[in-house]
């Protein structure tokens, strides 16, 4: 077997410690390697001719990605956990220990394990380059950094700065990484290993810690610190609503690292093992590795996608703008944005402008890299510069005529291998390829606003779409930064159907007399970002609502909404966007106040008496189960492929809570018979539209799960 680690020694007495593990495009730090970097480090102590040693990367663009979380599913106790964490922690100690130089050579990603192994070296020299980041996600899992890194990191660059990294699990760029002084030197790819080898021939130095003078006055006294830490726990418990355990746990370790560094790291150990074995930590990972096995699929079995060199983008609104900025940006590809009038054009442009200027003034990229990103896109009121589009994603507004209009444009101005690619919301993509000369290129691209931040889009066929269409759009949805999950054509696609009945069922505990502000609050206590009507007014009640008629049409009287949604729009209430709807909106861009608080005067308009009468666990279930049973009726009718496409699309999409791990995973958890049964309950006394999918039905008989 092939060792994932080489030692070259170098004539000057420096040795360079390559890491590269076989057969995979990331380093990753796996268990087994304990014993294989043991024997190195005894090499390296036991050679006096070694003075100084350079740890470094065999991978191209790639330090080390952190440790492989598929080896934490083989721990089938918190012990098993702890020990792994121990082990780390022994191995990078060791490092720490040894009476020669140690040099971290960074290029690319540096994040969880790869970090720590970093921070145990003497000093750390990262490149310049767009592709090194440095970073301990960890939280994102549901974990803590359980190599020492909660302890190391504070001690480094200081508290405040080393809790926000691993509360947050966000990671920083290489100029960063050296501002905050997690490395010591930031340099062109070119001479980084001659930089490396420099520090490496040098003594270890003293290291004193790079603080702000506010973080200098707040850490230097233990009340300072006191108060610091009860202010992270405040805050981390607004955020979380005490659904993840991680970032309470990472606290802990820090504020117990500070007293006794020993007592520190056998906390963090500890409570790594404890959390390895939490269910919201195992639903973390499986979201992990639903979205890293998705990135390896094209949507079309055998087939490799074609390579997109242009784009069009047709509509300069708001998602024509945001699909225009990510395909300039993220996909690196020119965009043609065509619209009837300048104006449009304009605006989709400065879509792109204003959020690369904010990186420009907040120094995340130069102006020069976002001179040549704008340049990427152009834009033209007929269709000149057409010819040579191969995907025309088309963003204007949701009328079949106007879509079909576009479709025969695009093939009379482009060539035939062209793709029309529409980002309807609701309209069934069959209906927008009704009238194509060409329908194998027409297929569904469903984007969710805003464009640059939302990380999903619903890659839609209909029964002509070719598979190479589809498999060439899922590659370029990858190539623009999206989580692609492909499904089949119908009112709603998959994500809007699923939240369609659960927005329709907060409606009618609203017009029940439960207060709005209270319905919200029991979905954001239950996992989601925020609750149904406050993404109502987020979103437009003139646009969540306009798909309710289409679903009916197609699905029925399952699909109905309260009339309350029709006064609101008599009443023009549309949301934020003008300032009226379901809360009060200042007006004024930046009040802390806009938005907090429910315009009583909805009640009024309504005819309501707002009186609590249900508890948030019932507001919940009942909004709740109408989605989950949609989803399993999504998954029977195959317009998802897989309870993990389903899964993801949800999380993705409309922010069902990660730590319950999707609709599916959700059920498998509370189990069928139960989800059964409460459905059953509902559909006998009170509505109908409760009775479970035949799908569950069928699962509760036979006793099978999603998984």
């Amino acid at each position: 077997m092939m060792s994932a680690f080489t030692l070259e020694k170098r004539e000057d007495g420096i040795a360079i410690l390559t890491m590269d593990v076989p057969g995979e495009s990331m380093n990753t730090l796996k268990g087994d390697f304990g014993d294989e970097i043991s024997v190195i480090l005894d090499q390296i102590e036991s050679d006096a001719d070694i003075k100084g040693v350079v740890i470094t990367s065999g991978k191209k663009d790639s330090f080390v990605a952190g440790a492989d979380i598929s080896m934490l599913s083989a721990c089938d106790t918190v012990q098993d956990a702890e020990t792994l964490s121990r082990q780390g922690q022994l191995i990078f100690d060791r490092i720490e220990k040894i009476r020669k130089t140690f040099v971290a050579a960074i290029h690319g990603p540096a994040l969880g394990g790869g970090l720590e192994l970093a921070l145990a070296c003497d000093y750390r020299v990262c490149t310049d380059s767009d592709k090194t980041q440095l970073g301990l996600p960890e939280v994102q899992l549901g974990l803590l950094p359980g190599s020492g890194g909660t302890q190391r990191l504070p001690a480094l660059i200081g508290l405040q700065q080393a809790m926000k990294m691993m509360l947050t699990g966000n990671s920083v760029r290489a100029s960063q990484a050296k501002k905050y002084g997690i490395v010591d030197d930031c340099v062109p790819e070119s001479i980084l290993m001659d930089v490396a080898v420099g520090l490496a021939g040098q003594a270890v130095k003293t290291r004193t810690v790079a603080k702000s003078m506010v973080s200098k006055v707040i850490e230097s006294t233990s009340f300072g610190r006191g108060i610091m830490f009860s202010k992270a726990r405040e805050q981390t418990m607004a955020q979380t609503k005490g659904n993840y355990p991680a970032p309470m746990y990472i606290i802990d370790c820090i504020e117990l690292g500070l007293k006794n560094r020993e007592k520190g790291y056998a906390t963090e150990a500890s409570l790594f093992g404890k959390l390895v074995m939490t269910p919201e930590s195992k639903q973390l990972r499986g979201v992990f590795f639903a979205t890293t096995e998705m990135k390896k699929e094209s949507g079309a079995d055998g087939l490799k996608p074609k390579v997109i060199k242009k784009i069009g983008v047709l509509g300069g609104g708001l998602m024509g703008g945001g699909i225009a900025f990510v395909s300039a940006t993220k996909a690196s590809v020119p965009v043609r944005i065509k619209d009837i009038n300048e104006h449009g054009i304009a605006s989709a442009m400065k879509y792109s402008y204003d959020i690369l200027n904010k990186k420009v003034k907040k120094r995340f990229m130069l102006l020069s890299q976002m001179q040549r990103q704008m340049a990427n896109i152009t834009g033209c009121l007929d269709y000149s510069g057409y010819k040579s589009v191969d995907m025309a994603i088309e963003a204007v507004f949701e009328d079949v005529n106007l879509k079909q209009t576009m479709v025969a444009e695009i093939e009379e101005h482009c060539h035939e291998n062209t793709i029309f690619a529409s980002n309807t919301s609701s309209i069934p993509i069959a209906d927008i390829a009704a009238k194509a000369k060409r329908p194998e290129n027409v297929v569904g691209l469903h984007y969710f606003s805003p464009v640059d931040k939302m990380p999903l889009v619903e890659v839609i066929g209909h029964e002509g779409t070719s598979p190479q269409t589809i498999a060439t759009t899922v590659g370029f949805a990858k190539r623009q930064g999206k989580t692609p999950i492909v499904v089949k054509d119908g009112a709603g696609f998959y994500v809007n159907r699923i939240l369609a009945p659960y927005m329709s069922e907060a409606g009618f505990l609203a017009m029940e007399g439960q207060p709005i502000n209270a319905i919200d609050q029991a979905l954001v206590k239950f996992g989601f970002p925020v609750g149904p009507f406050k993404l109502l007014d987020e979103v437009g009640i003139d646009v969540g609502t306009k798909i309710i008629p289409i679903l009916m049409n197609q699905f029925g009287e399952r699909f109905a909404s309260p009339d309350a949604f029709e006064k609101l729009l008599e009443n023009d209430r549309k949301g934020k966007k003008n300032g009226s709807g379901f809360y009060k909106y200042s007006g004024k861009a930046n009040s802390k106040d806009s938005g907090k608080k429910v315009d009583e005067s909805v009640y009024t308009l309504l005819g309501i008496t707002p009186v609590s009468k249900y508890t948030d666990s019932s507001v919940a279930e009942r909004c709740l189960l109408l989605m989950l049973n949609e989803a399993a009726m999504c998954l029977e009718e195959g317009v998802i492929r897989s309870a993990r496409d389903g899964d993801i699309g949800a999380i993705f999409g409309i922010g069902f809570p990660p730590f319950r791990g999707g609709p599916f995973r959700y059920m498998d958890e509370l189990g069928i018979d139960h989800v059964v049964s409460r459905l059953e309950h509902y559909a006998t006394s009170y509505s109908e539209k409760y009775t479970p999918a035949a799908i569950l039905l069928e699962m509760r008989d036979e006793k099978r799960n999603f998984y």
